[in-house]
């Protein structure tokens, strides 16, 4: 970035110390591209240096000094004059003075604590950022650049299976089954659904991974839902005592840890959606909640402390689904 004025500008860069070595990440930005960023975790120290290369040597740039910040902030679109700062750090580098040549500056935040992990999503954004700043009478330099944080958890103590019937009364009754609550961003959701009775005519069986974005408080709460993937199950007509197995790999879809009441700003819920459908086009669901949480892909000296914070902060309960009744079922017909 430069700035103009006075017959001085400047270019400022912001340069990680193991900038060669550390690990990048892709990650969604608001316009729905995919980029690449330097990955951080929980605890991490953050250093590197801030560059300032004057464009014309022969004169000098004066300022009221030169800082550089460790920001996390969480961004709701619907209100976007507002930043909630959840880390602010801040390491002066220069008082006021002036600067006659082009030169660099060490910066480092020390086990800095990133307790959430960077989310892009429909209604609000929560980022890191360092931020280097040449303050000026008139205009202020500004450089900032983004990194990702991803959280680790370890594995849950308790991961039970779930089970659950769905039924409409002398109608139609299955009986559906997951290996597990809880899954990692890699695993396989493995299941089975068994049809005890079958006397509607079922035609297509599918089921829906629904990510549920919520943001705000009280009567300002937004709820947006999202479809990241659908598995069909069965095509045709089931009859009476068979099964189907379901296997379902996440690799390939884009998903986050699951978050709840992020800095109390927003939460991010996962969703296992059984869906079936009759041949006059009506539609009965059933949904159930899943924990998704990140597992470590390699574990490095460094990232002790890390996984020990994590293993602490993982919530450890998948809440079921409100289960319905027969009645309700075919009262609604469950039409979507």
């Amino acid at each position: 970035m430069s700035f103009f004025g006075f017959g001085q500008s400047v270019e400022v860069e912001i340069l990680l110390s193991d900038a060669e070595s550390r690990k990048r990440a892709e990650h969604k930005t608001e316009d729905g591209k995919k980029e690449k960023y330097f990955l951080f975790y929980d605890g991490e120290t953050v250093s590197g240096k801030v560059s300032l290369v004057l464009k014309n040597p022969n004169k000098r740039l004066e300022h009221q000094g030169i800082k550089i910040e460790f920001i996390g902030q969480i961004e709701l679109y619907y209100d976007r004059g507002n930043h909630h700062e959840f880390v602010s750090l801040v390491k002066d580098l220069a008082r006021p003075g002036e600067i006659t040549q082009s030169q660099a500056f060490d910066f480092e935040f020390t086990h800095v604590e990133k307790p959430y992990e960077s989310y892009t999503g429909q209604n609000v954004k929560l980022r890191y950022f360092l931020r280097a700043t040449i303050s000026r009478r008139l205009n202020d330099v500004v450089k900032e650049m983004d990194i990702v944080v991803h959280t680790l958890s370890t594995y849950p103590e308790l991961n039970s299976s779930i089970k659950m019937e769905v039924g409409i009364e002398d109608c139609l009754h299955i009986e559906f089954e997951y290996n597990k609550s809880k899954y990692h961003l890699k695993d396989v959701i493995v299941g089975k659904i068994y049809f005890l009775l079958v006397r509607i005519k079922i035609k297509h069986m599918e089921i829906d991974i629904i990510k549920r974005e919520t943001t705000g408080t009280g009567p300002n709460v937004y709820h947006e839902n999202d479809t990241i993937a659908k598995y069909e199950i069965m095509d045709g007509a089931p009859v009476r005592g068979e099964s189907i197995p379901i296997r379902l790999f996440l690799a390939g879809y884009e998903l986050t840890p699951t978050m709840r009441d992020i800095n109390k700003k927003f939460s991010v819920r996962y969703y296992l959606n059984l869906v079936l459908i009759d041949e006059e086009e009506r539609r009965y669901f059933k949904q159930q909640e899943v924990v998704l949480w990140r597992k470590g892909d390699i574990v490095r000296k460094s990232m002790s402390h890390q996984a020990a914070i994590a293993s602490q902060r993982f919530e450890g309960t998948a809440s079921l689904g409100e289960v319905r009744t027969p009645s309700q079922l075919c009262d609604n017909n469950s039409r979507q």
